[in-house]
């Protein structure tokens, strides 16, 4: 049995479930300036309340767990990105303490100053973790297992880019979260809104995908070279005709299908990336065996793996369950 894989699935699947989760709700935070009735932001805030702080879970099981099992990617995506990791930190922090004092602002200006918290928090939060995407995409640099870049080599022009991919995505996430839970006013701007956004998540794709192919040779090659492009061709396809569904589900209004069909948008970009970085954690050239934590070690930390995350989802999927349906006005909070 090849525990090093097993880890790898389930890192991966950890990272895509925190992308997924808490994706929505910042994206709420990054449309919340352009909800105008106060009714309408309370009821934007109502819909995530039960679920912000338990989907940053995965954050945590995501970070702990690279840090177990693979401790030497740990040992060099860390120093290469601290700044946006920082920042992504801070942000997180700060939008979660103006999420809670939003409830608690006695007067029109505090509460403004609390949405305005509760937008940034949620902007550098998205913003950061798109450019530390963008820049261990384009590759870390290396020698003898150390990292050997500069302070900023973190920031380029593709790690900008990338940068903003990720809060359009977010914001598309949380767009069509509000659609299905909410009605009326609120869930109009937002599907109106969700289709522009749509079309603008679609150019990142399309942008950042042709883009990476060229930061490293083992991408290309992965994607282009004979047979592999064969298998691979389902991938940009699937991404289109699903953008396309994702259209038509907004023009005729339906609620779910929009939300589910950005989520999958979001699994196949993801499914691309893995393939393209496969068998490396760190690009261009350290790979997840050699990365890796000893098989002993792995085989231990899997038997509290097997409890722990099927705990998560079960308490995670629960939640859900409770808290299904659409939010009104008069749910409070607090």
């Amino acid at each position: 049995m090849d525990y090093v894989l097993i880890w790898a699935g389930l890192m991966a699947f950890a990272v895509f479930a925190y992308v997924v989760l808490d994706g929505f709700d910042l994206g709420i935070g990054l449309l919340f300036p352009f909800i105008k009735q106060p009714d309408d932001k309370s009821n934007a805030m109502n819909s995530i309340a039960p679920f912000w702080d338990g989907n940053e879970t995965w954050l945590v099981l995501g970070g702990g767990g690279l840090y177990a099992t693979f401790p030497l990617a740990f040992a060099i995506i860390m120093p290469a990105l601290y700044a946006p990791l920082i920042v992504m930190l801070l942000a997180l922090i700060f939008r979660g303490v103006a999420f809670e004092f939003r409830w608690r602002a006695e007067t029109k200006a505090g509460i403004k100053r609390w949405d305005l918290g509760f937008t940034l928090g949620s902007f550098f939060a998205a913003f950061s973790q798109g450019v530390a995407l963008g820049a261990l995409v384009q590759g870390i640099q290396v020698t003898e297992r150390t990292y050997v870049g500069g302070w900023w080599d973190w920031l380029t022009p593709f790690s900008l880019v990338t940068g903003f991919a990720v809060v359009i995505g977010y914001a598309l996430l949380g767009a069509t979260w509000l659609i299905y839970k909410t009605e009326g006013l609120l869930q109009r701007f937002c599907q109106h809104t969700a289709w522009k956004l749509t079309w603008a998540l679609g150019v990142m794709i399309a942008t950042v995908s042709i883009w990476m192919l060229f930061k490293q040779d083992p991408y290309m090659k992965r994607w282009f070279d004979y047979p592999n492009y064969l298998y691979l061709l389902p991938v940009p396809v699937l991404v289109a005709v699903l953008g396309t569904y994702l259209l038509r589900a907004l023009n005729k209004g339906y609620e779910l299908a929009p939300f589910l069909s950005v989520i999958a948008l979001f699994a196949l970009s993801y499914f691309g990336l893995c393939i393209s970085f496969y068998p490396n954690i760190v690009p261009p050239n350290i790979s997840i065996w050699q990365a890796a934590s000893p098989d002993s070690s792995l085989k231990f930390l899997l038997v509290g793996a097997s409890i722990l995350i099927p705990v998560i989802i079960a308490y995670t999927a629960y939640s859900y369950w409770v808290f299904r349906g659409k939010v009104n006005s008069e749910d409070q909070y607090h």
